[in-house]
């Protein structure tokens, strides 16, 4: 049994290293195992050192929120307060938990009529227990500025390496004397960092604030860690270090925009998603297929032609510029409704990091920013967290399809409970009376209005 067992593992493993489908023709692993000038060539081993560096990286960051990010957020008008918690009370809490968040007109009167409450009342316990599940602007400030902080270092550490090396200039260089392409060591930290960091993302994803999308951002970790090693293992690191430059250089300028949000700076806000939107574009539409397709898809074939991995390399590549051209539609349409409308949202599908297959292979890891403005053009004026690191703005239009459903009912005598987020509020329940205290989570948009 024992050597069965050992000979299907011998099998499997020969077929998953099969020479065959990871390197060209007339090349073996053992070629690659020969001397070679910095750090040798890529080798599947030299992925034990991320572990290590991931941790550190998750205690970094721990530290970085505490005495770094935290100051600058009170520093700049972000207040560190304690969530209100909402009444406990047994029936409400099991229909919002096992049967809806959003009750409708006709659960809200039996529910009203069970508790001898009002229905005002019902519709305000349950807006806030949903908001009590929503993290507050600080946490979002220091998460944000965490990534913000590491996009720009390693976006800045990228350009500098890659401004010294040939194939920066010359993409035939990439393929030049493939694969037998040493590792230099800025190379190997480049590729190490990148991957560490993701894997960081999914260590703390787990203690991080629970949003919709974890199964999705869950997936998508995997997907992206397992196309930054792939690329590794099969020695395409070169063409590999200009995608994640390339897709790197939008990364830090949506945190920054998300920070100006938070912080309630408005025209900063709105500045850096023009400026977004436009290197978002230039790089996704112009530059990637001009310049990374062009060079993986025609100077490759001429140079090395085609093998099993090459197919599927470029076929993710190939899936994500069509990701690309969707994800650019959606935020200029996102933008021609604001001048349309005056009111636009941002959503991302997903947080996409540098190879995030099937999501993206080497994608942007951001959201695509979408505001809720008051009659005028707020390009990132979000009344939530709508992120990806995906973002739950779903959840908000849920909210406001609920409570227009449920304005016939309340409006008579009133406003229908409160009108946008509350993030630490304190809300006072009387016979009669459900009051909204406090000023609204994000921004000026949102308005308080109370149940009397």
């Amino acid at each position: 049994m024992a050597t069965a067992a050992a000979g299907a593992l011998g099998l499997l493993w020969g077929w998953l290293w099969s020479e065959r489908f990871w390197l060209p023709q007339n090349v073996s692993w053992a070629d690659l195992e020969g001397p070679a000038d910095g750090y040798g060539y890529p080798r599947a081993r030299h992925m034990l050192s991320v572990f290590p560096l991931a941790a550190g990286l998750f205690s970094v960051r721990l530290l970085f929120e505490r005495f770094i990010a935290k100051p600058c957020a009170l520093h700049v008008g972000i207040e560190d307060s304690v969530l209100y918690r909402v009444e406990s009370n047994d029936t409400l809490e099991k229909v919002f938990i096992s049967i809806t968040k959003y009750p409708d007109e006709k659960r809200l009167e039996g529910l009203a009529k069970q508790l001898d409450w009002d229905v005002r009342e019902i519709q305000c316990w349950f807006r806030h227990r949903r908001n009590q599940d929503k993290p507050p602007t600080l946490t979002k400030f220091c998460e944000s500025m965490w990534r913000f902080t590491f996009y720009l270092c390693v976006f800045c550490y990228g350009i500098r390496f890659l401004w010294l090396t040939p194939w920066f200039w010359d993409t035939r260089q990439c393929w030049q004397n493939y694969p037998y392409q040493p590792l230099s060591r800025e190379l190997y930290y480049y590729y190490i960092m990148e991957l560490a960091f993701y894997w960081s993302l999914m260590f703390s994803q787990f203690i991080d604030v629970k949003r919709k999308d974890f199964l999705i951002m869950f997936v998508h970790h995997l997907a992206t860690i397992g196309l930054i090693t792939f690329s590794y293992i099969n020695n395409m690191v070169r063409v590999g270090t200009l995608v994640m430059c390339l897709h790197d250089s939008s990364d830090f300028l949506l945190e920054a925009a998300k920070l100006a949000n938070y912080a309630k700076y408005q025209r900063l806000c709105d500045g850096l998603f023009v400026i977004f939107s436009a290197v978002f574009m230039v790089t996704r539409l112009g530059i990637y297929p001009l310049w990374i397709l062009n060079t993986t898809l025609f100077e490759s074939w001429e140079m090395i032609g085609p093998y099993p991995s090459w197919w599927l390399f470029n076929g993710l590549l190939l899936t994500l510029q069509v990701l690309h051209v969707i994800w650019s539609y959606l935020i200029a349409r996102i933008a021609f409704k604001a001048l349309i409308r005056g009111k636009v949202r941002l959503k991302h599908p997903s947080s996409f990091g540098p190879y995030s297959v099937p999501s993206a292979l080497f994608s942007a890891p951001s959201s695509f920013l979408c505001l809720v403005g008051a009659g005028q053009f707020h390009p990132l004026h979000v009344s939530k967290d709508d992120r990806s690191d995906v973002e739950s703005s779903s959840e908000e239009e849920d909210e406001t399809t609920h409570t227009n459903n449920l304005s016939g009912r309340s409006s008579s005598n009133g406003a229908n409970c409160v009108n946008g987020h509350m993030g630490g509020s304190h809300w006072a329940e009387e016979r009669g009376t459900c009051k909204a205290v406090g000023n609204p989570l994000f921004g000026a948009s949102p308005h308080l209005q109370s149940c009397d």
